[in-house]
């Protein structure tokens, strides 16, 4: 499933405070790991501590339930990380991760985060931006399931993603785009609804498809769609 790999942690915004000689030490304390699709990297509720950090690549976090439903919560690629929370509380792992393509990976123990967070203070505010930036999106989520119409949260996804994807080109693409399953699954509806509502945006110009790409050609359009929502 998985073979070593070599990578680099420069990249990454929660060490941009750590001198060139500090990086290379941390780098020889780390396992560099390369994952094939599909692979599960980390368990739900396993007692596991290490952080991971993609070198390459895109990964899911998703859980599941007894049922066996798949519930989607985000996907994470190169540059960022995922596993600080059983690393800082010393709790099982609070959801499974799975590789959604093949993947290069930095596993870092926990004992050597904390470590870093004690030492180096821009390491503990940049761990804090982005708990705190974790929160904010979680939070926003939460008011999202409790008072939006399926049809009015895949408006907002589509508007997180496109925020995502903005690197000042216009127009806007995501890609690749979900598919209108995993979407669901992100939003907790089916994909019928799902494509009912691309097909009713694409009809109004708000996106367009590219194969398996998603275009938005006036993120203007969908910010007014998602401001003018009705919340209960």
């Amino acid at each position: 499933m998985t073979a070593e790999a070599s990578g680099t942690l420069t990249r990454f915004k929660l060490f941009e405070g750590l001198p060139a000689a500090e990086l290379r030490a941390l780098e020889q304390r780390c396992r560099f790991r390369r994952y094939v699709r599909d692979a599960t990297i980390v368990d739900y509720q396993e007692n596991k501590a290490d952080v991971f950090f993609i070198l390459n690549g895109q990964v899911r976090v998703t859980l599941f339930s007894k049922a066996g439903r798949e519930v989607a919560f985000r996907d994470l690629e190169a540059g960022d990380l995922f596993g600080e929370l059983s690393a800082i509380d010393g709790k099982p792992r609070a959801a499974n991760v799975v590789a959604i393509s093949e993947c290069v990976l930095a596993a870092m123990p926990g004992s050597v985060l904390w470590d870093l967070l004690h030492r180096h203070q821009s390491v503990a505010d940049a761990m804090l931006r982005r708990l705190a930036g974790n929160v904010r999106i979680l939070t926003d989520r939460v008011f999202e399931f409790s008072t939006l119409a399926v049809r009015n949260r895949i408006h907002a996804e589509l508007l997180r993603l496109a925020r995502d994807h903005d690197n000042g080109a216009r127009p806007i693409t995501i890609a690749p785009m979900l598919t209108h399953a995993e979407l669901a699954s992100r939003l907790s509806t089916h994909r019928e609804a799902v494509t009912r509502e691309f097909n009713d945006l694409a009809r109004l110009g708000v996106i367009e498809r590219s194969g398996n790409d998603l275009v938005i050609p006036d993120l203007a359009a969908l910010e007014r769609l998602v401001a003018d929502t009705d919340r209960e």
